[in-house]
């Protein structure tokens, strides 16, 4: 029987970004637009808080386009301040380059397993699915969703109880498939 993991986002991850003004690494972002339009072109920045003084950054969405080239709808989902936008943006690779970012997902995320009576079984297989692609290390998801120490499931891997078709020792942001035996 195939169990199925979820790895959700639970809000909106840190940004990791050097603060000009207190030298803090860290910014929240808190959903909030900036479209600035400037005759038929139009500029849009993420606005993020620095943690330490509260200073505010902007993180370029949108740079010097054209206002009939923008989708209406985007258009609206920006000027209301859309949360679930700022999460989209927020994950978009192409963005992160942009403004030279990386996100950090510590205490962003949590393991929905669906409950705990796959722990009395002999073999375990479990299909584990993000929602979104937030990095996490495996042995960390299996620990958790498992009940056991971190060090026991290297134990497990090692002796080969615990097997997937992908590494288990760094981190992974896509859908993964392991087995379990005990």
């Amino acid at each position: 029987m195939l169990d199925t993991w979820v790895v959700l986002p639970t809000c909106l991850p840190l940004v990791r970004r050097r603060c000009h003004t207190c030298a803090s690494e860290r910014f929240r972002a808190n959903g909030r637009f900036r479209v600035n339009a400037n005759h038929k072109l139009l500029d849009v920045w993420l606005l993020v808080l620095c943690t330490g003084c509260g200073e505010t950054a902007k993180l370029t969405v949108l740079e010097r386009m054209s206002v009939r080239s923008v989708p209406p709808e985007l258009l609206d989902r920006l000027h209301d301040n859309d949360p679930r936008l700022a999460a989209e943006l927020l994950r978009d690779p192409v963005v992160r380059r942009r403004n030279r970012i990386a996100l950090d997902w510590d205490g962003a995320w949590r393991l929905d397993t669906g409950g705990s009576d796959h722990l009395d079984r002999e073999v375990i297989d479990v299909s584990v699915r993000f929602a979104a692609r937030i990095p996490v290390r495996p042995v960390r998801l299996i620990a958790d969703g498992c009940g056991l120490s971190r060090a026991g499931v290297e134990r497990l891997i090692t002796e080969g109880s615990l097997v997937s078709a992908v590494r288990l020792s760094g981190r992974l942001s896509g859908d993964f498939t392991f087995t379990l035996k005990r």
